[in-house]
Formats: structure tokens, C-alpha cells, sequence
């Protein structure tokens, strides 16, 4: 295989082909898309395909094709499906508003020199770092209609009144459910963004600063841009993690109560696992592949033809 030799400055450098280095990268990578296919694309493809049947998931039950009647059944008869639907729709756009926020908020207060700041830093990513299930027993406590936090909170200082069920009422138990996620999602985002401003040229906003600009000039004009990249991948991150959520909503309501937190992902494993209804849980985990991949893939074409701008 032919290579090409570059002369720079009295050094010659013999430059790979790329086809060449992909053969060489073969190796390394090959064990990592047979897993990835095996455990992630495979299961995704087999969801779709059960979508398609009826099977109640017993090897003894040999599924049976139904085509599009698990779809014509979850849109026309399905209720808590709607419910799950409408769930997970606010719980993306509440993400992508409150933590995404608050994130780039604590990140621009913690990229300044000030006392204390790593030890701060830590404080805020560490819930980031706890299992979801984890997350999601702590709130429960926190919760407690007789000896959580909140409602002992509240009659400290003289608000006993406001004392509620928090995940027992279906008015307040999704809102709830969504600040557990926020005290556990905010760091992780924070830490994105922190990366993030660490490109933002030193030699721009003094040059900003130098001009007059004031404060927010500087961050429309200066770190806004600069944050671009960083932005896109908090963006995909946060809508894939909120259509995705089932740990939180678990281990705090299981979809309760009256089936007011279900979601889109709890949904399809209550079909197949306790419903056994398998091809039904197929077609909602079919819906959620088509309502994530219809919000991320738009977003990235969107924000690649900004970056060719």
C-alpha cells in the first residue's frame, strides 16, 4: 500500500492513507460494535419488530402477527398512554427550561475565582454521581406526608397548612418527581457547561470589556457563541435523558397516583412485564424511539447549519 512522504523543514513524514489507518482501527473496533449491536441496536430493532405481534411473552405462547393493530389500539382505546404521552412531552420541555437553567447559571458563578469554589463544585455535581433508584428513595423520605423534610419544613415555620401528600396527590406528584430530577441532573449539565467556558477566549472579552460592553453584552456577544458546541450536546443529552426517565418515576410513585406520573418509558415495561403484553409495550417503546429521534435529529441538523454559518 502506497503512502505519501511530506518534506517540512528538512524533515520527511510519511503520512498514512486513511484507509490504511482504518484497517489498522479495525481490530479495536470491531468487539465494541459487536457489543453495542448486540445489547443497543439489536434489543431496539427486536422492540419494533414485537410491535407487530401479539405475545404474552411465555415461551409456551408463540407470538402472533397482528400488524398495525397494537398502534390502532394504543392511539384509539390506550388512556394512559395519552397520559404517558402528555407526561413525558412537559417533562422534555421542563428540562430543556429549569435544570438547562439553572446549569448554566451555577456554571457562570463557578467559573469566577472565588473562596472555596472547587469545594462548591463538588456539591453540586455529586447527586449527579448517585443511582436514579438511589435518588428516588431519598426523595421519598424527603417527602413523607408525617416525617418528610418538607412538610416538617413547612410546619416549622409556621406553614403548616400547606402540608400536602406530595406524591399521593395527583396535582403535585409529576412536579415533584421533576425536582428530585433537577437536584440530581443539575450538576452533570453544570460540569458540561464549566468545560465549556474554559474555551471562551480570554483575549475576546477583554477586548469586550475594553469597548464598553457591559456584562450581558459580554455574554450574548462573547460567551453565548463560544458555548455553541457546548449547548448542542446539553441540549441532546437533556431531551434523551427526559424521554428516557423510568428510575425516578419508580422508586418514588410507580406511576401513581390514579396513573397521573406515567411516562412513556415506565409504560411500555408495565405492558410487557406486568401487563404481558409485550406487543404493546413494543409499540410505545416504538413511539418514544420516533418522538426522540423527531426532537434530537432536527436539532442537530439545525445546529450544524449554524456551525457552517
Amino acid at each position: 500500500m502506497a503512502t505519501v512522504t511530506l518534506v517540512t523543514q528538512g524533515r520527511t513524514r510519511r503520512r498514512t492513507p486513511p484507509n490504511h489507518r482504518l484497517s489498522r482501527a479495525l481490530p479495536y473496533l470491531v468487539p465494541t460494535l459487536v457489543l453495542y449491536g448486540w445489547f443497543l441496536v439489536y434489543p431496539m430493532l427486536d422492540a419494533v419488530r414485537l410491535s407487530f405481534f401479539e405475545w404474552s411473552g411465555f415461551r409456551t405462547d408463540d407470538p402472533r402477527w397482528v400488524g398495525i393493530d397494537n398502534y390502532v389500539r394504543l392511539f384509539t382505546q390506550d388512556a394512559v398512554f395519552w397520559t404517558a404521552l402528555r407526561n413525558s412531552v412537559v417533562w422534555v420541555v421542563l428540562s430543556l427550561v429549569i435544570p438547562t437553567g439553572i446549569a448554566l447559571l451555577l456554571a457562570l458563578g463557578l467559573n469566577r475565582r472565588m473562596v472555596g469554589r472547587n469545594l462548591m463544585r463538588a456539591v453540586f455535581y455529586i447527586p449527579a454521581v448517585f443511582a436514579s433508584i438511589t435518588v428516588a428513595a431519598m426523595w421519598r423520605w424527603i417527602y413523607n406526608p408525617t416525617l418528610g423534610f418538607v412538610n416538617q419544613a413547612l410546619a416549622g415555620v409556621g406553614l403548616g397548612d400547606w402540608a400536602q401528600s406530595w406524591l399521593g396527590d395527583p396535582r403535585f406528584a409529576l412536579a415533584s418527581i421533576f425536582v428530585a430530577s433537577i437536584w440530581q441532573g443539575v450538576g452533570f449539565s453544570m460540569v458540561l457547561f464549566l468545560a465549556g467556558l474554559q474555551t471562551v477566549p480570554a483575549e475576546l472579552m477583554d477586548a469586550a470589556k475594553v469597548d464598553g460592553a457591559s456584562t450581558w453584552q459580554r455574554f450574548r456577544a462573547v460567551t453565548v457563541p463560544a458555548l455553541r458546541p457546548t449547548t448542542v450536546v446539553v441540549v441532546i443529552l437533556t431531551i434523551i435523558n427526559a424521554l428516557k426517565v423510568f428510575d425516578l418515576v419508580v422508586g418514588m410513585t410507580g406511576g401513581g397516583p390514579a396513573q397521573s406520573t406515567q411516562v412513556l418509558a415506565l409504560w411500555s415495561y408495565t405492558q410487557s412485564f406486568a401487563n404481558h403484553q409485550f406487543g404493546m409495550g413494543g409499540a410505545v417503546a416504538t413511539v418514544l424511539l420516533i418522538v426522540t429521534l423527531a426532537l434530537v435529529i432536527p436539532y442537530m441538523a439545525w445546529s450544524m447549519r449554524e456551525e457552517e454559518r
